[in-house]
C-alpha cells in the first residue's frame, strides 16, 4: 500500500491546478483581496464604534453614570464580592463538570461545537472556507474525503456470534445488551439483501420472510418463521431465523442449519436448473446460493464451537473452492482462527499466501496473524536484555517489523491482547482499523497468542516502538494510508455505550475545559481569600477601581 500512497499522491501533483501558475496566481489575488478587504471592514467598524460613543458622550450622561457607578462599588460589602465570585465559581464548575463528562462520552468539547456549528456562520467563518473549484485545496478535499469513506466502511464481522444462544445469554446473565440499534440495524438490512429478491412473491412462504427480515421485534420475527413454515416446510431461510434467534444453544442452531442446508440444497439445485430462463430466475438463483452459502458457513461455526474443528476446516475449504467469487464474505479468517486452534502453522501459512496480498483488502486477522507466526518462530528465546546487547537477529527483525506492522493498521488490538483492557462480546458488524474490531479480533484469538510462549512478551516489548514511526499518524502512515479520523465515531455506533471505546490517536484535551477549570479554581479561590479576609480583598477591590477611573 505504501507505493500505490505514493503514486496517488504524485498523480495528484500532476493533476493540480498547480500547473497551471497564472491560474494559480489569480486565485491566490482574489483570496488576498477578499481577507483584506474583510479585515479593513473589521477596523473601520471599531473606529467608527468608538467616534460614535465619543460624540454622544454628553447626551448619554456617561461621566454621570459611571460616577453613580463608582458610588455603587464603594458602598459594596464583602459579603456581596464573596456571593459574587462563589456564584461564579459554581457556575464554572458545573460547566467544567458537563465539559468533561460531554468530551468522554463524545470526544468532542460541547462549546467548541455549538461554535462551530452556530456561531462560526454567524460571522461569516464559512466563507474563508470557501475554495475554488478545481483549486489545489479542493482537490485534497476531496481526496481525503474519498479515502476516509473507504477506510471507515463498516465490515459484516465474520466471526458474528448466535444471537440466541450467545448473545441473548449474556443479556439473560449481566442484564445488559450487547448489541447497538445501530449494529442489529445494520444486520436486518444484510438478511435482506442476502435472503431476499424481485421474486418473493412467488412463493407465499419467500413474501413472510421478506416481512420477517423487516421486523424490529424478535418475537414478531419468529413467529413470522413459523408462519412461513406451516406454508411451505422446506423454507430455508426460516430455518436460519430460527437458528439465528430462537435456538438457545449452539447443539439447537446445529439442528435448525441442517434442516435448513437440506432445503436450501434442493432449493438450489432447483434454482440451477432456471437461472437462464429470465433475469428474475437469475436473481432468484443469487438469492438461493448467499442463502446456501451462509447457512454452510453457520454449520461451519457450530463445529467449531462444538470441538469438531476438523470438520470445521473442511467444509471451510469446500466452500472457498465451491465459490470463490465470494471472497467479500471473508470465509478464509474462519479458517485461520479453525487452522489455528488446530496449530496447523504450515496450513495458516498457506492461507495468508494467499489473502495477505497488497492487492487485497488487509483486516486485525491477517495482519497479527502473519505477525503472529513470526513471532512463533523467536518468541521462546527472546529477551530484551540479550537482544539491547547483542543486538536483534534477522529472525526477531522480522518479528518485530510484522508486529509494528500489525500494529500500525489497528493500533486498539495489543491493549486486548495484553489484557490491558477488559473485552466485550464482540458486534455483529466491525470497522477495519476500529476499537471494533480489535475487539472482535482479541475475543477469538487471544488464546493462540497464549499458547504461543513468549508471544505476549515479546509483543508487550516491541508494539510501543510503532508509534515512533509514525509520530502523526492522521496525516501520514508508514506501510498502511493515514489513520482514518473517523473510526471514534463509527466505534460509538457499533459498540455498547457500558464499554469505554479505545481512541487513537489519543485526543488532547480541549481549551475550553482548561479554560472552565482555571476559572473554576481562580474564583473559588477569590471567593475563599474573600471571606477569610474581608478587609484585605476589600482594600484591594477599591484600589483597583481607583487605579482604573472613567474616561471622564
Amino acid at each position: 500500500m505504501a507505493d500505490g500512497d505514493g503514486l496517488g499522491e504524485a498523480a495528484i501533483a500532476a493533476a493540480s491546478p498547480a500547473s497551471a501558475p497564472g491560474l494559480s496566481l489569480s486565485l491566490g489575488w482574489r483570496e488576498r483581496l477578499r481577507a483584506g478587504l474583510a479585515g479593513t471592514g473589521a477596523s473601520l467598524w471599531f473606529v467608527a464604534g468608538l467616534g460614535l460613543l465619543y460624540a454622544l458622550r454628553v447626551p448619554l450622561r456617561l461621566c454621570e453614570n459611571l460616577a453613580a457607578v463608582t458610588v455603587f462599588l464603594n458602598s459594596l460589602t464583602p459579603k456581596f464580592y464573596v456571593a459574587l465570585t462563589g456564584t461564579s465559581s459554581l457556575i464554572s464548575g458545573l460547566i467544567f463538570i458537563f465539559e468533561w463528562w460531554y468530551f468522554h462520552k463524545h470526544g468532542t468539547s460541547f462549546i467548541e461545537q455549538v461554535s462551530v456549528s452556530h456561531l462560526r456562520p454567524l460571522m461569516g467563518g464559512t466563507e474563508s472556507s470557501i475554495s475554488e473549484p478545481g483549486s489545489p485545496s479542493n482537490n485534497r478535499e476531496s481526496e481525503t474525503s474519498r479515502q476516509n469513506l473507504s477506510e471507515c466502511k463498516v465490515w459484516r464481522n465474520p466471526l458474528n456470534l448466535f444471537r440466541g444462544a450467545e448473545y441473548r445469554r449474556y443479556t439473560w446473565v449481566t442484564g445488559k445488551e450487547p448489541l447497538t440499534y445501530y449494529d442489529m440495524n445494520l444486520s436486518a438490512q444484510d438478511h435482506q439483501t442476502f435472503f431476499t429478491c424481485d421474486t418473493d412473491f412467488l412463493r407465499p412462504s419467500d413474501t413472510v420472510m421478506q416481512k420477517a427480515w423487516r421486523e424490529r421485534n424478535p418475537p414478531a420475527r419468529i413467529k413470522a418463521a413459523y408462519q412461513a413454515l406451516e406454508l411451505n416446510n422446506d423454507c430455508a431461510t426460516a430455518y436460519v431465523l430460527l437458528a439465528e434467534e430462537e435456538a438457545t444453544t449452539i447443539v439447537d442452531a446445529e439442528r435448525l442449519f441442517k434442516q435448513a442446508l437440506k432445503a436450501g440444497e434442493t432449493i438450489y439445485r432447483r434454482s440451477q436448473q432456471c437461472q437462464h430462463q429470465s433475469p428474475q430466475h437469475e436473481a432468484q438463483l443469487r438469492r438461493d446460493t448467499n442463502v446456501l452459502v451462509y447457512i454452510k458457513r453457520r454449520l461451519a461455526m457450530c463445529a467449531r464451537k462444538l470441538g469438531r474443528i476438523r470438520e470445521a476446516v473442511k467444509i471451510m475449504r469446500d466452500l472457498m473452492k465451491e465459490f470463490p467469487p465470494l471472497t467479500m464474505l471473508n470465509i478464509h479468517e474462519n479458517l485461520l482462527e479453525s487452522l489455528l486452534e488446530l496449530q496447523a502453522y504450515a496450513d495458516v501459512q498457506a492461507v495468508l499466501a494467499k489473502y495477505d496480498d497488497i492487492s487485497l483488502p488487509k483486516s486485525a486477522a491477517i495482519c497479527y496473524t502473519a505477525a503472529l507466526l513470526k513471532t512463533r518462530t523467536v518468541s521462546d528465546k527472546f529477551s530484551p536484555e540479550t537482544a539491547s546487547r547483542r543486538g536483534l537477529s534477522t529472525a526477531e527483525i522480522n518479528a518485530v517489523e510484522a508486529i509494528h506492522r500489525a500494529v500500525e493498521f489497528n493500533p486498539h488490538v495489543p491493549k486486548y491482547l495484553l489484557e490491558m483492557k477488559s473485552l466485550i462480546l464482540p458486534p455483529e458488524h466491525i470497522l477495519k482499523r476500529g476499537d471494533s474490531e480489535a475487539i472482535a479480533y482479541a475475543f477469538f484469538h487471544l488464546q493462540h497468542w497464549k499458547r504461543i510462549e513468549g508471544a505476549l512478551h515479546l509483543l508487550q516489548c516491541t508494539w510501543e516502538g510503532t508509534f515512533r514511526m509514525i509520530p502523526y499518524p492522521l496525516e501520514k502512515g508508514h506501510l498502511f494510508y493515514p489513520y482514518p479520523s473517523c473510526t471514534e465515531t463509527a466505534d460509538r455506533e457499533l459498540l455498547p455505550s457500558f464499554h469505554h471505546v479505545s481512541v487513537y490517536p489519543k485526543k488532547e484535551i480541549p481549551f475550553f475545559i482548561h479554560f472552565t477549570a482555571g476559572l473554576c479554581s481562580s474564583t473559588a479561590m477569590i471567593a475563599f481569600l474573600t471571606h477569610q479576609f474581608p478587609e484585605i480583598m476589600g482594600v484591594f477591590a477599591k484600589a483597583e477601581h481607583y487605579h482604573h477611573p472613567g474616561p471622564c
